[in-house]
């Protein structure tokens, strides 16, 4: 999924996830105000269509996978972005945690610096 969004291979990512995958961003992140986004439409439009408008560009960077059990896994990177139109820049801590079932996310759970986006926009 992580190389679907790199590529903006959106039929890719929306492929990795369940039909009724229940996305949360970080509290208090720009994009958590949908919280949950409920399904893949809820989070292309929510999430990533935003990312795309709003930033010049948007990747996660030094990423690391950990296994923590057989539907569990923990992202560990960062945010390596810049807005459109302050042009500022953050390289902000990020966490994700991914469920996982019969080989789709079915849960995603975003922790990051929400500080440093929202500066960005300002």
């Amino acid at each position: 999924m992580y190389s679907a969004i790199d590529k903006g291979d959106i039929p890719s990512l929306v492929a990795g996830m369940d039909p009724a995958i229940v996305w949360n961003e970080a509290e208090n992140f720009i994009y958590a105000n949908g919280n949950p986004y409920i399904g893949p439409d809820a989070v292309i439009a929510g999430v990533f269509q935003r990312i795309g408008a709003d930033w010049e560009y948007f990747k996660v960077v030094d990423k690391n996978f950990y296994t923590i059990n057989d539907s569990k896994v923990l992202v560990i990177g960062r945010y390596d972005a810049k807005h459109k139109t302050t042009s500022k820049k953050i390289f902000a801590q990020a966490v994700h945690l991914w469920t996982l079932k019969n080989g789709k996310a079915i849960e995603f759970q975003q922790y990051t610096d929400t500080k440093q986006a929202f500066d960005a926009i300002q």
